[in-house]
């Protein structure tokens, strides 16, 4: 529990959120939050990939990306999850406010922007709390359309229906938008 606080404090204290902070102190906070989470899973899924190849890779995204999230969350307070707008774990459906962001994520790269300058903060209230909510956008690569592209592996393919059984995570191409981050700090 002291650990906890102490990690939340150095972390506030960086970005100057523990006394509030501005919106790009709050963004540059979650930017960082997102890019951890981003670098961690990456090298998580290039060594299951090696290791044991695509069906290897689906324990990563289905264990080890929600603990990943839940120890980000752990570490600063706020809530740190992924999302997409073709979900493959129903759990990780966008609420209403990340929908709309998603919907814009994918105006904006159909106007050609690129998927990785995607982001999108600001300061909501929800439930008669203000929040600062934000969101990245997740570019898919080459090794997200292996169990995300369009011609999957009919071994890998009957895998993730056993696994996800409602999943919509499929027929992205590469350099499209595969989900986002989604970061909520109370104020």
């Amino acid at each position: 529990m002291i650990k906890r606080a102490v990690l939340l404090l150095l972390v506030s204290c960086q970005f100057g959120l523990a006394t509030g902070g501005s919106i790009e102190e709050r963004t540059a906070a979650c930017r960082a939050v997102a890019a951890g989470f981003m670098s961690t899973l990456k090298a998580e899924l290039m060594k299951a990939m090696r290791d044991g190849g695509p069906l290897n890779a689906i324990k990563v995204c289905k264990e080890r990306a929600p603990e990943i999230a839940a120890q980000k969350s752990k570490v600063t307070g706020w809530r740190v999850a992924r999302t997409s707008l073709k979900a493959r774990n129903p759990a990780n459906s966008p609420d209403p406010w990340e929908r709309k962001v998603l919907e814009s994520f994918e105006a904006r790269r159909a106007k050609g922007e690129r998927v990785n300058s995607l982001e999108h903060g600001e300061i909501v209230t929800e439930n008669g709390k203000r929040a600062f909510r934000y969101m990245k956008a997740i570019q898919t690569s080459g090794i997200c359309l292996r169990c995300h592209g369009k011609n999957i592996d009919p071994a890998l393919s009957s895998a993730l229906r056993e696994f996800y059984p409602q999943d919509k995570a499929t027929g992205f191409k590469l350099g499209h938008i595969r989900g986002a981050f989604a970061i909520t700090q109370p104020m």
